[in-house]
């Protein structure tokens, strides 16, 4: 079997358009299988900076077929504007490039909703782009997909239905002013017309392409802990970036797939709302967050950051199946004198032997620490694990082992080069 698939190990923002940029040369077709415009992939090549929030980093390799699959929201707005970005730094998209005809579309009015519910007490600290109104309408059986595009009537008749509804929501609930029906349906059927060429019968196109012997990735956007099943509920994405939702969002079964590659930060950031037992508000975290550059490549927003959860990646590991991990930003730990490393949480005063994905308790537990010495030395030029500094070998042995996880890939720096392979 060929199919490897990534996943995020924590609460998103681990390195993985790295990472798929870094593995994507040794496969035919790299494939998005959920998620939206709401997750940003960085990829740095010779000070170039690449930043994808649709469109699979493998892109960048001229060999390579990306796909986004059925479990991805399109935004048609930002699709076009990566296909124009890749256009301008000629990077060709044709023949390249494919999105599936039952993927769900994000409409005007998800968006304007998205962002007017984030005004009140309750904020989750989405990103605004749509997504979570647009899984909705998917889930109640309401949502337009690119199949529809290709019929007039069809769509016409589905934006009329749904902004009938939206419209009497955006007027007595939030106050706003009503959206034009004709002037959406213009501008989605222009929209057909740009990407017609890249639509394709995904699940046919890639168990084809498994018969044939062609290598596989598939890529989720966000981490495990926002999976809206396992990870901290409410405070979670819509869809399902733990590699179970690989399967249901590009039609690809089980039986075929061989790898499930975990991509883990060397500490833990988190952006939005919800627990976040590690966190350091404090200078340490103003550090890490200062050294690693750690602000969200989709909304900007300065990400928080704490101590690596070795209990987290472990709960992480078990629910994705992870085979290996590529672990990442392990240079940024290079300015501290020690490091801490969770072993685990006490819940009132008992040690928990199972990781909570309970708001309430997640919020109110003592993380365990383990203190290590750092290195204090730059890592970034390394290219073999015996390069290392003695305290980074030992720091990645300890995690490894706490967290239950075979480290594989070692980031140390953000360009494509900056990796050793374990």
């Amino acid at each position: 079997m060929s199919v490897s698939v990534i996943v995020g190990g924590q609460w998103g923002d681990e390195g993985k358009g790295k990472v798929v940029d870094l593995l994507s040369n040794k496969f035919d077709i790299v494939a998005r299988y959920q998620g939206g415009a709401n997750a940003g992939h960085t990829i740095i090549i010779n000070d170039k900076k690449f930043v994808f929030h649709l469109i699979p980093s493998g892109i960048l390799h001229p060999g390579t077929i990306c796909i986004l699959g059925n479990g991805v929201v399109i935004d048609p707005v930002a699709l076009l504007d990566e296909i124009e970005f890749l256009r301008k730094n000629n990077i060709s998209v044709k023949n390249r490039l494919f999105i599936s005809q039952n993927a769900h579309l994000i409409m005007p009015y998800h968006k304007l909703i998205d962002s007017l519910s984030e005004t009140g007490t309750l904020k989750i600290g989405t990103t605004g782009k749509g997504i979570g109104p647009c899984y909705i309408d998917k889930y109640a059986r309401k949502g337009i997909r690119i199949i529809d595009l290709l019929n007039r009537r069809t769509l016409e008749d589905k934006i009329r239905r749904n902004l009938e509804e939206k419209n009497n929501l955006l007027k007595n609930y939030y106050g706003h002013s009503e959206m034009n029906i004709q002037e959406m349906v213009d501008e989605y059927l222009e929209f057909d017309r740009t990407i017609d060429e890249y639509i394709k019968d995904v699940p046919s196109y890639l168990n084809k392409a498994i018969l044939e012997g062609k290598r596989i990735l598939l890529e989720g956007a966000q981490g495990s802990l926002l999976d809206v099943d396992h990870g901290t509920y409410p405070f979670v994405t819509s869809s399902n970036p733990t590699s179970g939702g690989a399967c249901t969002g590009t039609g690809i079964p089980p039986t075929k797939i061989s790898e499930v590659i975990s991509i883990v930060k060397a500490y833990t950031t988190r952006v939005g709302e919800g627990p976040f037992p590690t966190e350091l508000i404090n200078e340490t975290g103003e550090l890490l967050r200062k050294t690693g550059h750690e602000f969200g490549a989709t909304t900007g927003r300065p990400r928080r950051c704490g101590w690596f959860d070795a209990f987290l990646v472990r709960y992480s590991g078990m629910i994705n199946g992870t085979t290996s991990v590529a672990l990442t930003k392990m240079d940024v730990l290079s300015v501290l004198d020690e490091i801490k490393v969770c072993t685990g949480y006490i819940f009132e005063g008992k040690l928990l032997s199972n990781y909570p994905i309970d708001c309430d308790i997640l919020e109110n537990v003592e993380p365990v620490y383990t203190t290590l010495p750092g290195w204090k030395e730059d890592i970034s030029s390394c290219r073999k694990y015996s390069d290392l500094p003695l305290n980074a070998k030992k720091y990645l042995e300890y995690i490894s082992g706490e967290a239950n996880m075979k480290i594989s890939i070692l980031s140390v720096g953000a360009d494509r080069d900056a990796t050793i392979i374990m």
